[in-house]
């Protein structure tokens, strides 16, 4: 009989008029033990472009360090900022390549460029890349999404989506145990990149 596992995460990316938040709980399950209160699901890959994943922490932080190097590449190559479509792309090519042997996460990719603005990409580990205004993904995502929606508008501000992510992902955290020990954000904002934690109780 083969051993089952679940992995847990509650990640939720917001587009607001002047700004990104992608965030993300911290904890790391395996089955039903928690390993870590710890674990970094939201990472920045470039200047204006951030991740927020759920799913195996290993492929999150493998396919982040790749992203990573090969945006750094094609800037260097166009002799420009990548936008944050392009990078959705590059992993959205990474992870088509491992179809076979799939990277076991969900990616969402989001940020600020000069072409498209604020913009919001999501991934599932086949490489399928939607874009959308809002999004929540992982085992919480059920729970997430509803809050989202209820408090989203289209020209919700950055400040407001801010304590909308908290909050949906705090309820998500309430209900789904592979979920919890705090919130990492990644605020994005034309001129601005903060990184946060936000303890949950």
């Amino acid at each position: 009989m083969a051993f089952q596992y679940l992995t847990g995460a509650t990640a939720v990316g917001i587009v607001a008029r002047d700004g990104v938040v992608l965030a993300s709980e911290k904890r790391l399950s395996y089955g039903g033990y928690i390993l870590s209160r710890r674990a970094k699901k939201v990472f920045r890959i470039a200047e204006r472009i951030g991740f927020a994943c759920a799913g195996l922490v290993s492929d999150m932080q493998s396919i982040a360090d790749l992203i990573r190097a090969e945006v750094k590449i094609l800037e260097l190559e166009l002799g420009r900022s990548a936008t944050v479509r392009s990078a959705a792309k590059l992993t959205s090519n990474i992870l088509i390549y491992h179809r076979m042997y799939p990277l076991l996460t969900e990616i969402i990719v989001g940020g600020y460029d000069r072409e498209e603005g604020y913009s919001l990409y999501v991934l599932d580990p086949l490489g399928v890349v939607l874009p959308d205004n809002y999004t929540a993904l992982g085992t919480g995502a059920e729970v997430a999404i509803g809050v989202i929606e209820s408090g989203y508008t289209r020209d919700i501000s950055l400040v407001d989506a801010r304590e909308l992510a908290i909050r949906s992902v705090k309820t998500a955290s309430m209900r789904d145990a592979t979920s919890g020990d705090g919130v990492d954000l990644l605020l994005i904002s034309e001129n601005d990149v903060r990184e946060e934690f936000i303890p949950l109780f």
